[in-house]
Order: C-alpha cells, then sequence, then structure tokens
C-alpha cells in the first residue's frame, strides 16, 4: 500500500467512515503476517483473531490512513459512528486497535471530553481484556479526566462500583499519567471500593491494577502510598506490587 491512500472515488464520494473503515481493514490485511497472528492470538489469549502485525508495523499502516484529507471525519457524530463501527464490526484484534487510534487521533481532540465517557466506557465493557482496557485508562479516559476535574470525576466515581469489572478496572487506573496531579480522593475511593471483600475484589485484573495503581502514584508521593498501604487490608498481590520499589 502507498503511503498516501487513495482518496474516494470520483463521481458519488463515499462518505468519510465507511471510506476509512474500508482502506483501514485492507491496509491491514496487506500488512498482516499469519505466523506471527498465530502466536500472538496465544499470547494474547484472544477468541479474536490477530492479523499478525507488530506494534510498531501497526503504526506505520495506520499512520497515513489516519491524517489523510480523504478520510477526515470531520463532526463528533461521523467520529463516534466510525469509532463504533470499526471495533463492532472487527473480525481481527488489529481492527479493534485501530478504532482506538481513531478515538485517540490528534484530529479529533476537540472531541475528546467528558461527552465521550460513555463511548470509553462501552469500549472497555465490551473489549473486555487488558490490552484494550489499559489503553483507554491511560491514553483515552486519563485525559478527559485530567482537562475536566468537575466533569469527569463523579463519572469515575461511579465506574469504581460498576456492575463490570472492566469498568472499575478502567477507574482504578485512569490517574496512571497523573503524578503530581493526582485527585488521592478519588483514587482512594476507587481504590476502597475494590479491596478484598468487594464484588470484584478477588479478581486477578483487580488485585493487580490497585497494585499498579499504588505503585504508579508512590513515584509522584512514597509515603500517601505507604499510609494507604499500611491502613487498609489489601490482597498480597496488591500489596506486594504498591511496595515494589519503596523497599
Amino acid at each position: 500500500m502507498s503511503s498516501a491512500p487513495p482518496g474516494p472515488p470520483t463521481g458519488a464520494p463515499a462518505p468519510p467512515g465507511p471510506a476509512l473503515i474500508a482502506e483501514v481493514r485492507a491496509a491491514l490485511a496487506a500488512a498482516g503476517d499469519p505466523e506471527r497472528a498465530v502466536g500472538q492470538q496465544r499470547y494474547m489469549k484472544s477468541s479474536m483473531p490477530f492479523r499478525g502485525l507488530t506494534s510498531p508495523a501497526l503504526k506505520a499502516t495506520l499512520r497515513p490512513i489516519l491524517s489523510h484529507a480523504a478520510y477526515d471525519l470531520g463532526h463528533r457524530a461521523t467520529w463516534e459512528a466510525t469509532v463504533r463501527a470499526l471495533w463492532d464490526g472487527a473480525v481481527f484484534r488489529e481492527e479493534r486497535y485501530a478504532a482506538m487510534a481513531v478515538a485517540g487521533h490528534r484530529r479529533y481532540a476537540a472531541f475528546r471530553d467528558v461527552n465521550t465517557l460513555p463511548l470509553h466506557r462501552y469500549l472497555a465493557q465490551t473489549g473486555a481484556w487488558w490490552d484494550f482496557v489499559d489503553d483507554i485508562a491511560s491514553h483515552h479516559v486519563a485525559p478527559v479526566l485530567l482537562a475536566d476535574r468537575a466533569g469527569a470525576t463523579p463519572v469515575v466515581r461511579e465506574w469504581a462500583t460498576d456492575d463490570d469489572l472492566w469498568v472499575r478496572r478502567v477507574a482504578i487506573l485512569s490517574q496512571l499519567p497523573a503524578k503530581a496531579e493526582t485527585d488521592t480522593r478519588l483514587l482512594a475511593h476507587a481504590l476502597d471500593a475494590n479491596l478484598p471483600g468487594s464484588a470484584f475484589g478477588s479478581e486477578f485484573f483487580i488485585r493487580k491494577a490497585i497494585g499498579w495503581a499504588l505503585r504508579e502514584f508512590a513515584k509522584t508521593d512514597p509515603q500517601w502510598v505507604r499510609d494507604y498501604v499500611a491502613d487498609r487490608e489489601l490482597s498480597t498481590l496488591s500489596r506486594r506490587e504498591a511496595l515494589k520499589h519503596l523497599g
């Protein structure tokens, strides 16, 4: 595939959403490696097959498509509909990675506000695995939370007690990049809601997320983390991860 994908054919132009989806799928198919795909699917324990692209190859394949003028989605409704269509219609896992790339592309930065949080919740719940969910938390929800504390904090607080395990994991991990801007009241709420004895407190992906969130914040405020761990009954996994670099 050329570095500059062709625009829609002359005559009756294809709408940018369907045209982008078709180009993405064709490009991923052309760049795939079936042998690598088998190992990727096994490693990820995925029922959905892979095309076999490495992460750098995936980014290089998507870059010219997502930045091409012919595929500018223009309006928020078109952008969100395209993300959902690419995600829901995915046959290969890379197609869902591509949907997340569309969701996070700099061209659509103006759309990434509290009104997109229901979309991210939907992606986390239907993706239901750590590769999707961790990216959603760190690269999609976290920036919204940092940009609009007043609007996003109540949503994330609700997610911390959601009926879905993966939505809870997003809440726990939603401040990973925040560093000194971490809202410790929100962090404590998300952690407390998921400690042993809670609805999902025994789940590995919740216990691991708690440890990860604490370990990351310990780089900014080690004493807060020490105090939190001392005051709570954490799982062995969460405690070990939280204190991993604190000695």
